[in-house]
């Protein structure tokens, strides 16, 4: 198994099972301790999506940190689901998303939802992000008016930025 979903899915296993947080193993590679990125964790139960939280820039002190917590946070604190029971560990998939750091793009032909994760930010403090490459999204329009409406920012208004960063998946 991939040493990123080994990680989240160990640091969830142990929390779930024990309430205890995972401390972090020894002998993982030289980036888990060196790295610093932002992490989303996702979970999926046959299938559908069952929780997905992270942070957009790194507020950890690296990788390895950064993906415990989210997948502690992931399993537990998603509002649009309960928290993962005990029961439900067997069913489910991990993917660990590492996020590049978001640059504010320069045109829409920047884009591509496929390819790039995309954040909005507005005036007046609303940000949203969405991954890359996600079910339903298929054109520019539809990542940025998925993103705004999960922001609360009027796209027509305009008074927002866009940011896109490439993102590694495991």
């Amino acid at each position: 198994m991939n040493p990123y979903i080994t990680l989240a899915k160990n640091a969830i296993e142990k929390y779930v099972t024990s309430g205890e947080i995972l401390t972090l193993p020894d002998g993982l590679p030289s980036e888990f301790y060196e790295k610093r990125a932002g992490v989303f964790i996702t979970l999926k139960k046959s299938g559908e999506l069952r929780a997905c939280i992270g942070t957009a820039y790194p507020v950890k002190n690296n990788l390895a940190g950064e993906i415990v917590t989210n997948a502690i946070a992931a399993a537990t604190e998603d509002r649009r689901f309960g928290p993962i029971e005990e029961s439900e560990l067997p069913e489910l998939s991990y993917q660990v998303s590492i996020l590049g750091n978001p640059e504010v793009i320069k045109g829409l032909e920047d884009l591509d939802p496929k390819k790039y994760g995309i954040m909005v930010k507005g005036v007046f403090g609303k940000s949203a992000l969405l991954l890359p490459d996600l079910d339903g999204i298929d054109t520019i329009d539809e990542q940025i008016d998925a993103v705004c409406a999960k922001a609360g920012i009027d796209r027509m208004e305009g008074d927002y930025s866009i940011y896109s960063f490439d993102v590694e998946k495991y």
